[in-house]
């Protein structure tokens, strides 16, 4: 039988990069002629908002920011390191990373052998830090060894098309040369104070970008690009319906096992309602309250349109983990909300455990 571990983590960008690159996303709404003087005037912002943003563009907010986050990662790779998983399943997006206008799956299992991922060269537009320098002062020939496991990804793969989820597989990436930075992220975020890392990963892409990954390319638009919206994403219910089917699949594999939600929460660039300026802070903490008691029901009854509405099409990734976890009876024993305006996202850390 197996043994797991569930976990939740954002792979935020811009921790990559220096500080004073960190609210560059905001930066760019400012530019963006399509958004109203008045929206950008920081006059009308929340306090909070104008606190972090500061007389430096969030600079010194950043440095803050960094922290928290770091601190929440150390927390989880303690947790992670405990456990020693065999495994690591992670659920993340592809934005316009690895499928493309050929083909967009709903879900697909990457069932990889062992990849040389060259971060800082492989970086594609979403990832944000192609070319540009990192926190860690890695230059483009930095490589990281990240294991596979064909075998269980070709058993999770027959497992979920067995029970109803037709899911595609993969043996090697397509467009990306290695790992789209939902995942590429969450090994570098874990392993932040570089101790090395060694645990295989299976990687899961969703496609939460549904209507905006071809459109918009899974990224940053102007307000008025002309976009012609592409098919929509699974549901939030579909997506919890999938991580009950893996947890099914992979319980008998005799195995310690990590799942992995890899995002951060509503993004300010997808959130029309707040000119794109800054996440929907009230939509997250909703959702959190409802993770944090349980009431996961309240995820399962949320519309594709409600996560888009509130920018969250990325908490997609969280639901297959939620799905897992009432399959498996898990119970949450620790999770942190850390809350932003400027940089772009509110981010979530959580870890659950057997009851």
């Amino acid at each position: 039988m197996a043994e797991f571990l569930g976990i939740g983590i954002s792979h935020y960008p811009p921790l990559c990069m220096p500080d004073d690159r960190m609210s560059g996303i905001l930066r760019y709404a400012l530019d963006d002629p399509g958004i109203p003087a008045s929206a950008k005037d920081p006059a009308g912002w929340p306090a909070a908002m104008r606190e972090e943003w500061g007389t430096d563009h969030g600079t010194a907010a950043a440095a803050l920011h960094r922290a928290a986050l770091v601190e929440q990662f150390r927390r989880v790779r303690q947790a992670i390191d405990a456990f020693r998983p065999d495994l690591l399943l992670v659920w993340g997006d592809d934005q316009y990373e690895n499928f493309r206008e050929d083909v967009i799956p709903a879900f697909t299992v990457c069932a990889y052998d062992d990849l040389d991922v060259y971060p800082w060269r492989h970086a594609q537009g979403s990832a944000m830090v192609g070319g540009k320098p990192n926190v860690w002062g890695e230059g483009p020939d930095t490589a990281f060894r990240i294991r596979g496991r064909r075998d269980v990804g070709k058993q999770l793969a027959s497992g979920l098309i067995e029970s109803g989820f037709d899911v595609a597989y993969a043996y090697k990436p397509l467009h990306h040369p290695s790992l789209a930075h939902a995942f590429t992220n969450a090994i570098l975020y874990l392993d932040y104070d570089r101790k090395g890392w060694d645990r295989p990963v299976l990687a899961m892409p969703i496609n939460c970008y549904g209507r905006k990954v071809i459109s918009a390319r899974g990224f940053l638009t102007r307000v008025n690009d002309p976009l012609e919206p592409d098919p929509p994403s699974p549901s939030p219910a579909r997506c919890m319906d999938l991580g009950a089917a893996a947890a099914r699949v992979l319980r008998d594999v005799p195995l310690r096992i990590a799942l992995v939600a890899s995002s951060s929460w509503s993004h300010a660039f997808l959130v029309d309602h707040t000119h794109r300026l800054m996440p929907d802070t009230a939509a997250d903490r909703d959702l959190y309250q409802a993770m944090v008691t349980g009431d996961h029901g309240t995820w399962r009854h949320r519309t594709t349109a409600q996560f888009e509405y509130a920018g969250q099409q990325e908490i997609l990734n969280w639901c297959p983990l939620l799905g897992a976890m009432d399959e498996l009876g898990m119970s949450l024993s620790w999770s942190s909300f850390v809350e932003t305006h400027v940089f772009n996202s509110n981010k979530v850390f959580a870890v659950y455990e057997p009851s």
